[in-house]
């Protein structure tokens, strides 16, 4: 992180620095797709100065309405599968590359508490797609636990900025 950044720093701050800068010099625009964590991702890139020239947009899409209408996940993804899982994840993340002007992109599907899990699918499982252009989407599995609402979101978004790091290498 710069000498020069004069703001508060938050828990997210010196990974999203380094996505910005990373994506910055690869001449990669960035966009996201959340569901559990509801624009924290987007919100934790924009807080660094700067960040208008890397993060193209960011979709919020709480309800399986919104995920179908801004990301073209398919209602029977929805139907079968569920909102909450690896498909819808693959789904959100392909849909928010074709919907927007960027080359990578991250989705966040999960159920961060206190209520809505299930045997199968638990308060704490969250799944994330990661999309690059020319390349097929990557899916990956969180079981964070039922650790708290605040806490499945904020490992959510770490998980978020990692693979889209990781992606940048």
């Amino acid at each position: 992180m710069p000498a020069r950044w004069a703001g508060a720093m938050s828990e997210f701050d010196a990974l999203a620095w380094e996505v910005l800068e990373r994506a910055r010099a690869a001449g990669v625009l960035v966009a996201t797709a959340e569901s559990c964590t509801g624009g924290l991702v987007a919100g934790a890139l924009t807080e660094i100065p700067g960040s208008s020239d890397v993060v193209d947009r960011g979709f919020v899409t709480y309800t399986n309405a919104a995920k179908s209408q801004m990301l073209g996940v398919a209602p029977a993804t929805l139907d079968t599968f569920g909102a909450v899982s690896e498909e819808t994840a693959s789904e959100m993340a392909a849909g928010a590359l074709a919907n927007s002007e960027a080359r990578l992109a991250v989705s966040i599907t999960g159920i961060a508490g206190p209520g809505g899990g299930s045997a199968g699918k638990p308060v704490g499982l969250v799944w994330f797609g990661l999309a690059k252009a020319g390349e097929p989407v990557v899916t990956v599995e969180e079981r964070f636990g039922d650790i708290g609402r605040a806490k499945v979101r904020s490992a959510s978004v770490a998980t978020a900025l990692t693979l889209l790091l990781n992606a940048l290498k």
